[in-house]
């Protein structure tokens, strides 16, 4: 469904996408995993189409993406980011709503549409009311994943979504996004540092370094055929800090 093909981008003296060659096939879950700085989120910025590469092509069911109309095509993507990026000035049903009302689209579609998102993400309709800084971080979570659900996109981006929630929160909420990932079948790509959370929602893993892809496919890939030295020790320092323990026996 989504193909990059050999893109660059610089954004800074410090910093190159450097000729990025990937695919991710449609109702799939991609993790995007790497330190910070990587280019993890460049790729969702590239995608999204806030940016675009200085050479090379990013495809969307074949076409190129900067050769559609942007604003359509944006439609077909969803989008959550930490803390759920909601606007503080707005209740928690205008920031869900927002997208959908920009478009102008029908009171009844809006309203339902509202309705069978709270079911989906377990919160009741009459927290609507509510402003964000009235809302837990977990429920505010849930607010950013209905509104990046509200158009019923066919991609869903998720650019370190659970980063700031504390573990106990994390943990439920990254049981939750499992489970509705295989519910929606929707083309996903998370963008996270934490290998654990990546192996848990995704199969596919994408590890970048320094702007460039440094190996891509399943873990068993990443922990029996490591493609260079960088891939040893990031996987390494995950073993370390998942099972120190275990780590410091062997």
């Amino acid at each position: 469904m989504i193909s990059f093909l050999s893109v660059s981008k610089r954004l800074s003296d410090d910093f190159e996408l450097k000729n990025v060659n990937l695919s991710f096939e449609k109702g799939t879950t991609t993790a995007l995993i790497g330190s910070s700085g990587s280019g993890k989120s460049t790729v969702l910025r590239l995608l999204s189409a806030l940016i675009a590469p200085d050479q090379g092509s990013i495809l969307v069911d074949g076409q190129n993406i900067f050769q559609m109309d942007l604003p359509v095509y944006r439609q077909k993507l969803g989008f959550m980011v930490q803390q759920g990026g909601l606007f503080p000035h707005l209740s928690v049903e205008a920031n869900v709503l927002i997208v959908g009302r920009y478009l102008k689209r029908d009171r009844d579609f809006l309203q339902d549409r509202l309705e069978s998102l709270c079911k989906l993400v377990s919160l009741p309709l009459k927290m609507m009311s509510r402003y964000p800084q009235e809302l837990s971080g977990g429920q505010r979570q849930r607010v950013g994943l209905m509104r990046a659900l509200m158009l019923d996109p066919e991609i869903l981006l998720l650019d370190e979504p659970l980063g700031a929630l504390d573990p106990i929160v994390r943990h439920d909420l990254q049981q939750e996004l499992r489970v509705l990932f295989a519910q929606l079948q929707k083309t996903v790509l998370l963008v996270t540092h934490d290998l654990t959370e990546a192996q848990l929602l995704a199969k596919h893993l994408v590890l970048m370094d320094q702007g460039s892809v440094v190996q891509d496919g399943v873990m068993a890939d990443f922990m029996n055929n490591p493609s260079t030295p960088y891939v040893t020790r990031f996987i390494s320092a995950w073993r370390q800090e998942t099972f120190p323990q275990t780590s410091a026996a062997s």
